[in-house]
């Protein structure tokens, strides 16, 4: 069984590193350089210093050494990790090509399948269970670079990844629970008490972003722990629960593939297109973007548990709300009505709406 105090114990001490390590990180981050400067991609206003995923990093690692758990595959896992945190901390200070953080990518995914970190098999309906064999390689090596990047790309807003990322790891640890997948949840206990400690810091307004340290590091370790606690399940489509966990950086991540192969762009150029760059042009503030994307990781998140659990309605509810997000990604990539997007604007104005009905009404309250 899981000690729970333990675990209590690890997830106050990664909270409480990360929390204390972010003002010596941030210090050190405008030392060497390694700021985000404003330019017309990007909607923040002032020098902001990044690397703040450092202090993700070592808060994860202080709660894990006080767990000390035992696992054949752990060093490679670490070894892995390490080298996704020294890529990001070097490109938040040089800005690297992103060929190059591509094969520190591959070489940290492929140090987990030579230890054996693999997704070896999926279970299909009608079908079952299908072994992948010599196709576990490459899905595994997709999946892990996949998310990495899926993460790294969803990091646009003050608190955005740091949040999205501790929504799903939250996911995560509760199906790893009830799947009993020791390791994958000392690995979520930690990574949201590192996580929750820095985004005190890192949500609007942001005083620290995490930059590419902590967006690769969180990307690569959700990859990870998703191998390691949802895709070793063989309940019936097993497959779908991972995705559903992610659906938000996924599929904000496919369609953004989709945008620029449809607009003859580079595949691998940032641009300020996605999801939560839209809804802010449609009329939302910073906060009340980050939080609706936030509701949405939540509810995907919710769903994959029930999912998990077998329901008989919950295969609806999923693809209704799959559907319906869906569409408002095909709006926010410019691929519906010729770049029209009716559902973004009608929710935004219905939510601008409400906020300043609720202002007057605690205007008039508030009136003698």
């Amino acid at each position: 069984m899981f000690n729970v105090s333990e675990l209590v114990i690890a997830f106050f001490i990664s909270f409480f590193a990360s929390l204390t390590l972010t003002l010596p990180v941030k210090k050190f981050a405008e030392k060497v350089g390694a700021v985000d400067v404003p330019n017309q991609r990007k909607i923040h206003e002032k020098i902001t210093p990044r690397m703040g995923g450092l202090s993700i990093y070592l808060g994860a690692v202080l709660g894990l050494l006080y767990i000390f758990p035992i696992h054949p595959q752990l060093e490679a896992i670490a070894i892995g990790s390490l080298i996704i945190v020294i890529t990001g901390m070097i490109d938040d200070k040089y800005t690297l090509k992103p060929l190059i953080k591509l094969l520190a990518q591959i070489t940290s995914a492929g140090i987990l399948i030579a230890a054996g970190v693999i997704i070896d098999k999926i279970t299909l309906p009608f079908l079952g269970v299908v072994y992948l064999d010599l196709f576990s390689i490459p899905v595994t090596l997709i999946w892990i670079v996949g998310i990495t990047n899926a993460i790294n790309l969803i990091d646009g807003l003050d608190g955005l990844a740091s949040g999205v990322s501790t929504i799903a790891l939250t996911s995560i640890l509760v199906l790893a629970i009830i799947d009993y997948r020791l390791l994958a949840v000392y690995f979520c206990i930690v990574l949201i008490g590192s996580n929750l400690g820095f985004l005190v810091h890192n949500f609007y307004p942001a005083k620290i972003y995490m930059g590419d340290t902590g967006s690769l590091f969180l990307g690569y370790s959700i990859a990870v722990i998703s191998i390691l606690g949802l895709l070793k399940n063989v309940a019936l489509l097993s497959f779908i629960i991972p995705i559903l966990v992610l659906a938000v950086p996924i599929f904000d991540t496919l369609f953004a593939i989709i945008r620029r192969l449809y607009n003859k762009e580079n595949i691998m150029m940032p641009d300020k297109k996605h999801i939560h760059y839209q809804l802010i042009e449609a009329g939302l503030s910073h906060r009340a973007t980050v939080l609706i994307i936030y509701g949405f990781s939540a509810v995907f998140g919710i769903l994959a548990i029930l999912f998990s659990e077998g329901s008989v309605a919950t295969p609806y509810i999923v693809g209704f709300f799959l559907l319906f997000f869906l569409h408002i990604l095909a709006e926010s990539a410019g691929l519906v009505g010729k770049g029209k997007k009716p559902v973004i604007n009608f929710l935004c104005k219905k939510l601008k709406k409400e906020k300043n009905y609720l202002h007057k009404r605690d205007k008039v309250e508030q009136e003698p």
